[in-house]
């Protein structure tokens, strides 16, 4: 096994720096930079930039440097911890990028919890309790849940919480909480606001990992090691923990490969319906200014978790599974 996340981790590591190279081309792509767009909007606003200016913030922001010289000062100090400086923002990118880090990912992971705990047991139930009224209730509201568009099903709530209760849920503060310190009210006040995003975004997951779940179980269930064990008189609760829903969970665990960049980039919309202050908006708008630097330092990050996430599934896979195991030990 270590001598298998040793060479994981090379592959990460090699993987990495080609995509790396892929995403600062891919950003360099479309016409001009954000000294093109700046300067368009400066004119639309009835503004105007002499070509010296122009010329001295090329020199500032090193735009005036070919694209492989900016590619690998850009790769350099990124290694060294330095992201680069966010010229829409006028800050640096670690900077920026920190702040909206830690609620990103305490939302994401409130939703991951969320969708598991609430998929992989009716999943279950759906299995063993096949064309029962429950089964056919859970797989009606499946379907609706995957059918609400998450941002959609946003307003919604806001609208209810609104309408019925009094209360705004709109971002993740109230308006005096905002820019305060830390506190127990604070912390009350994010509970209050948080579970909105949690529900939208983890609704959607679920009821896609609950057709999952009840379909490769069903698969397992009707397997020949199943009628075998309970011939041989396995109670059936220990049966089903033991064999069969620890094989049919394996995609499940596949999915942490996506899970955790979705964690940075997914619920755009949902977090601008929301007014939520995470990196999905963030990102959207570097791409939009085509702030390189911005953009980069989150595709990049991006791109970082997936691989992680690839290798975890990896790993977790062959942890649960007993039939999977490393490459050439079989022949062995």
């Amino acid at each position: 096994m270590i001598k298998y996340i040793g060479k994981r981790l090379l592959y990460m590591v090699i993987t990495l720096l080609i995509i790396s190279v892929v995403d600062f081309v891919i950003i360099q792509l479309p016409p001009g930079d954000y000294l093109t767009t700046y300067i368009a909007n400066l004119e639309a606003a009835g503004g105007q930039v002499s070509e010296n200016e122009i010329a001295a913030l090329r020199e500032f922001y090193g735009l005036d440097k070919p694209i492989y010289i900016q590619y690998i000062n850009w790769i350099y100090n990124f290694l060294c911890g330095d992201m680069g400086y966010s010229f829409e923002w006028n800050r640096p990118v670690s900077e920026l990028i920190g702040q909206r880090l830690a609620l990103t990912l305490a939302i994401s992971f409130l939703s991951l919890v969320f969708t598991y705990l609430i998929a992989i047991p009716i999943g279950v139930y759906s299995a063993i309790r096949q064309y029962s009224l429950g089964d056919y209730l859970f797989t009606i509201v499946g379907f609706i849940g995957l059918a609400i568009p998450a941002f959609l099903f946003a307003m919604l709530l806001m609208f209810i919480s609104f309408r019925y209760f009094g209360f705004s849920v709109g971002g993740l503060f109230s308006p005096e909480y905002v820019t305060a310190s830390w506190s127990f009210a604070k912390i009350i006040d994010l509970l209050k606001h948080v579970w909105v995003p949690v529900v939208v975004i983890g609704t959607g997951g679920a009821c896609g990992l609950i057709r999952v779940m009840r379909s490769s179980l069903l698969n397992e269930l009707r397997k020949q090691y199943v009628t075998t064990a309970r011939a041989k008189g396995l109670s059936e609760w220990k049966l089903l923990w033991k064999y069969p829903i620890r094989i049919a969970i394996n995609p499940i665990i596949s999915t942490v490969a996506w899970v955790l960049p979705a964690m940075i980039s997914g619920s755009t919309i949902v977090s601008i319906v929301l007014n939520l202050p995470t990196c999905g908006p963030m990102l959207l708008s570097a791409l939009q200014s085509q702030d390189m630097y911005l953009a980069g330092g989150f595709l990049l990050i991006l791109a970082t978790l997936t691989v992680i996430g690839t290798s975890l599934s990896d790993v977790l896979l062959a942890l649960c599974d007993p039939r999977i195991r490393l490459s050439g030990r079989s022949e062995k």
